[in-house]
């Protein structure tokens, strides 16, 4: 199962799973060119305007949490499709929000559902897909939210023509890619390691037939470390796997609030280094698709570079692109957004790793769990980080808030010089074992 080769199956899988990070990135992008048209017609205080705008950002850290326990007690296949129902459902609703408290409500649903899908989805794409793949397949769903934050952009501003219900119809919109994946995902089998963490080798080998042919058997799914049953997150991290745990969410952390704050402020950060109107629209596209390139180069150098060489060298090397933006804040034009690519090029390390470590590093049985838990504490610090940006520019100035990114980011690379394991080609319960070998059973990560 480790070694078999990337079949048909596991590209849909990937495809599938790739859904819920591009409706995390389309909801949470949408709201942003919505918010034109829904500020004079709501008639939105500015905390009301930040509410709603963080609604989802909320949501998301609660049902991140809540869709990795339910995961890993009720199974990946079903709540691989209800979370995204709730999702279209919730999207509909959009349409007739007549006041702040309504669309808060709805959107915190939204994010809830989509939070719940990380944990739901990863999982069981880590479960099935062979060592040589899991890297880059779980990297890639980062990707994703990056088409899916561009795709909002496009939409929304074409539908800002449409007269004052565009931002109406920009907030439903994200019912139609939902419905799209929740067809496809259905049919998905359970996945057979978690069957057999409970108990239930019958189903657990029914599946290792439908998926990889009628001559595997319960045998070649790998033992993770014995019988574990009823054990519990708290348990787990109480037996060895807490400082695991901390060292995923610290690094999570430091990854994502520099890009959560520079992605939702890009162009008033720009317009701060002195980059106006077309220079700044034509800088946050470049630096979207720079952020595009950067994860690219990140999942084709994962299996090659190991993963953590690669986090150390991606924090490292977009802490200083940041520190230097943040000493010479006043530099040219050319030479600012020549750093600004430099970050967004170089955290496409630290971005990918985000769904690969926490997937690698904790047993079948509270694997949802622990990227739920992951997932919710580094938006705690994505919220804040998002909320304290224009708070810095005006307090500090762009020298200064740069300066503070560069250390959250070389932070990270501190973090990881000190704990990050490496993982590339070993087997998924190899990874997940208190003390991995060091040599992984049969590498073939070439």
């Amino acid at each position: 199962m480790d070694d078999a080769p990337l079949s048909r199956f596991h590209k849909k899988l990937a495809l599938y799973s790739a859904g819920g990070p591009f409706l995390d990135g389309y909801i949470l992008s949408v709201i942003g060119v919505a918010m034109v048209q829904i500020t004079p017609q709501l008639k939105l205080s500015d905390s009301a305007q930040g509410l709603i705008g963080a609604s989802a950002l909320i949501g998301i850290f609660l049902g991140a949490f809540a869709g990795g326990y339910l995961t890993d007690k009720f199974g990946r296949q079903t709540l691989y499709t209800v979370d995204l129902i709730a999702i279209i459902g919730c999207s509909v609703a959009q349409f007739w929000a007549t006041d702040p408290v309504w669309l808060f409500v709805l959107r915190l649903l939204i994010g809830m559902a989509v939070g719940a899908d990380y944990p739901i989805a990863t999982s069981l794409l880590a479960e099935f897909t062979p060592r040589r793949y899991r890297g880059p397949l779980l990297g890639g769903l980062v990707v994703m939210w990056f088409v899916g934050a561009a795709a909002a952009y496009i939409v929304g501003e074409v539908l800002l023509t449409t007269g004052d219900d565009g931002w109406r119809w920009m907030l439903v919109s994200a019912a139609l890619p939902a419905t799209i994946i929740v067809l496809l995902r259905l049919g998905t089998p359970e996945s057979p390691r978690w069957l057999a963490s409970k108990g239930r080798p019958d189903a657990a080998e029914a599946v290792l037939k439908q998926v990889y042919g009628p001559d595997v058997t319960l045998a070649d799914l790998p033992a993770e470390g014995g019988e574990r049953e009823n054990v519990d997150l708290k348990a787990i991290l109480r037996s060895g796997y807490g400082g695991r745990m901390l060292y995923v969410t610290a690094f999570w952390t430091c990854s994502v609030v520099p890009l959560f704050a520079i992605y939702a402020f890009g162009p008033k950060i720009l317009s701060a280094l002195r980059l106006q109107g077309g220079l700044a629209n034509i800088g946050e596209a470049l630096i979207t698709v720079m952020f595009l390139i950067g994860c690219v180069i990140a999942l084709l150098s994962v299996n090659r570079m190991g993963r953590r060489p690669l986090v150390i060298h991606s924090f490292v090397w977009s802490g200083l692109a940041l520190l230097v933006l943040g000493l010479f804040p006043e530099a040219p034009s050319a030479v600012i957004m020549i750093l600004f690519v430099a970050y967004a090029i170089f955290t496409g390390g630290s971005q990918i790793l985000q769904w690969i470590y926490p997937n690698e590093l904790f047993p079948t049985e509270v694997r949802g769990s622990a990227v739920g838990l992951a997932s919710s504490a580094s938006r705690i610090g994505a919220a804040i980080g998002t909320y304290l940006v224009p708070v810095a520019l005006t307090s500090w100035g762009v020298g200064g808030t740069m300066l503070a990114a560069a250390v959250i980011s070389l932070t990270g690379a501190v973090i990881s010089l000190v704990w990050a394991p490496e993982t590339r080609g070993m087997a998924l319960h190899e990874c997940s074992a208190l003390a991995p070998t060091t040599e992984p059973s049969r590498v073939r990560d070439h």
